[in-house]
């Protein structure tokens, strides 16, 4: 019997199922009442039972993640997270009891690695002091990570086909899309009552993404290209089961999956109207209340947006001196900045051919830049991680709209590698200069190296294993691109050209997002400053620009984050002279994984004083 076809009575039993699931991976399965329904008698239970409530309720964190799969259970593959309003604030009700539970705990009677993980949750839930009608200002339908291309790609590239339950689970996924999309709508519905309407070129780009989407013939479409691919990979299947499950497909998108898109196409096609040609969060009620929260959530710091905005424009000043300084090395450099960017955007010598070979070229010169540094890391890092990572095309049917990159973390049991997705819709938005700074950031010793060592880090509860601070993350990510440079690997000219154009973008993006969210810049305004200032394909800062209206504060991250690490490097080797250790160093920044920059801040200075050095004020986090 199909899963969603299931009884009540057997639904309840498998929310149990999964609670016991996760107690057995979690090892909390010896006090399962006291654990479940009381204050657990430790703050590392009580941290087991924060993860056991969010991964029941996001069965695709749980497909993520691959924690249950070793014991047996595999009923949340069939499954989608609820994206109904009453969910959203059915959790954080719950969030608001647990916090109240967290706050019990003394800090006295906690360890430095129990300290660390109850500071990192009061950061992490501080948000729920704010106006509780903030958790519906976003955009669940939007042009970068919307529901409607969110759940093609999770299919394609998170959903796991290795046995025939693993096909079940799918075709069972396909049919529960359109609920998923009925509690989308649900949602939508809410935020119109609130005046949450994204911008009218935001439900343009959806409105015919999704056209696009459904117009396509069901055998033709991802959905089933994907099944019909990972098919053949299935142990035992004859081609008579091939057939049968892809038939079972090519139903599903027929009569589910084409009808839930139709549903969305129908409900934006009513918003159009009522859509502002405005593009900040300013244009909402408390909508400046909200972007600094937002400002505050994203670079977890209490810098103002307008000082944010100011610290963009030195930095883009500062660099760009740096870049025009390159250029003329190489014989470019007539005129000012722009026309700078434009001769060398123009140079047919810095990109591959503008066909299927030169992009294949692209993807397989990314993997050997990565091959290149990864041996090196041994000389920067106490622990290196083994994970292997590969590199692929964005998918064709949301290439045009995605960023220039992104990166897909393995999952916890390693059946799956790392990814580094490429978009290579523009052949000029990949200028070969460009090319080892972008490997950097998103693999090593960026994203990959960063997250499957936190991965690997056995003493951090699993919450903090997949805990999001895009500052941290994302600040990481920019000091790899330049550790690649301080240590020799972009020791051509335009390849550190390259890096500091990408350093450019992020100080750009402090001026723009800002520019959008609080000073009122239009989406024109912001596009024409990011290419004059950047020299970027009119195509990326396009696609960039709608990242940064349907996700405001997000972008700040990167070059705070950046900024942040170098601080404290600098104040390192300040305070500990001769002694200090850039491996050491660089244990103290990732061995306690994702971390807002005001704790890591407490990280670094503890470290400094074990080491004998002065800080300014006194370690905060001694057992």
């Amino acid at each position: 019997m199909s899963e969603l076809k299931r009884p009540l009575r057997k639904q309840k039993s498998r929310i149990w199922l999964y609670a016991i699931g996760i107690c057995l991976a979690l090892g909390a399965g010896g006090f399962a009442l006291s654990f479940l329904f009381l204050k657990p008698f430790t703050i590392d239970q009580f941290f087991s039972r924060y993860t056991i409530a969010y991964l029941w309720s996001h069965p695709e964190s749980l497909s993520r993640l691959r924690i249950l799969e070793p014991y047996g259970f595999y009923r949340h593959n069939h499954e989608w997270d609820d994206e109904s309003p009453e969910a959203a604030q059915a959790f954080r009700d719950h969030l608001i009891r647990e916090y109240d539970t967290l706050l019990s705990y003394e800090n006295e009677d906690l360890s430095k690695d129990e300290l660390i993980s109850k500071k990192v949750l009061e950061h992490q839930w501080a948000f729920l002091k704010e106006d509780p009608k903030f958790i519906f200002y976003n955009y669940p339908l939007n042009q970068l990570f919307g529901v409607q291309n969110s759940v093609p790609s999770f299919l394609d590239s998170t959903h796991q086909i290795r046995i025939e339950h693993d096909v079940e689970a799918y075709i069972n996924r396909l049919h529960g899309i359109e609920k998923k999309f009925q509690e989308t709508l649900l949602g939508l519905k809410k935020r119109e009552q609130l005046g949450i309407i994204p911008p009218k070129f935001v439900l343009e780009r959806v409105i015919s993404e999704m056209k696009g989407f459904i117009e396509t013939p069901p055998q033709a479409n991802i959905l089933f290209l994907s099944l019909s691919k990972r098919l053949l990979s299935v142990q035992g299947f004859t081609p008579e089961d091939m057939g049968k499950w892809s038939q079972k497909a090519v139903k599903m998108i027929t009569t589910k999956v084409y009808p839930a898109y139709q549903l969305l196409i129908d409900y934006c096609e009513h918003l159009l109207p009522l859509a502002s040609d405005q593009d900040g969060f300013w244009q909402f009620e408390d909508g400046d209340q909200f972007y600094k929260l937002a400002v505050r959530r994203h670079t977890t710091t209490d810098l103002d947006p307008e000082d944010i905005h100011g610290i963009g424009l030195k930095e883009v000043e500062r660099i760009q001196k740096e870049m025009m300084a390159i250029a003329k090395s190489q014989g470019y450099g007539a005129g000012d900045f722009k026309s700078l960017m434009n001769e060398v955007s123009e140079d047919p010598k810095q990109y591959y051919p503008d066909t299927p070979e030169g992009r294949e070229q692209i993807l397989k010169d990314y993997q050997s830049i990565i091959d290149e540094i990864t041996p090196a890391m041994e000389e920067l890092f106490v622990h290196v991680p083994s994970d292997s990572i590969e590199v692929r095309r964005i998918p064709l049917f949301k290439e045009k709209t995605s960023p220039g990159a992104y990166y897909q973390s393995p999952p916890l049991d390693k059946s799956m590698p790392g990814i580094f997705f490429a978009n290579l819709y523009d052949i000029k938005a990949t200028p070969k200069y460009s090319m080892r700074t972008l490997a950097y950031h998103e693999a090593v010793p960026g994203h990959h190296f960063q997250l499957s060592l936190t991965q690997s880090l056995e003493h951090l509860p699993l919450f903090r294993k997949f805990t999001p601070f895009t500052a941290y993350t994302e600040g990481w990510a920019l000091y790899a691109e330049q550790l690649a440079y301080e240590h020799g690997f972009q020791d051509h000219p335009m390849d550190n050209f390259g890096r500091l154009q990408a350093e450019l973008f992020r100080a750009v993006r402090l001026v723009v997002d800002t520019g959008i969210h609080l000073k009122k810049w239009s989406r024109e305004e912001a596009m024409d400053y990011m290419e004059d200032e950047t020299g970027m394909a009119r195509s990326d800062v396009q696609s960039e620009i709608e990242r940064y209206i349907v996700w405001p504060g997000q972008a700040l991250a990167y070059k705070i984050g950046m900024m942040k690490i170098l601080e404290l490097r600098e104040k390192a080797k300040t305070s500990l002279g001769e002694e200090f250790q850039l491996k050491k160093f660089h244990q103290v920044i990732l061995e306690n994984g994702p971390v807002p920059l005001d704790l890591l801040e407490e990280l670094v200075d503890d470290w400094i004083a074990s080491e004998g050095g002065g800080v300014g004020r006194q370690a905060s986090l001694a057992p």
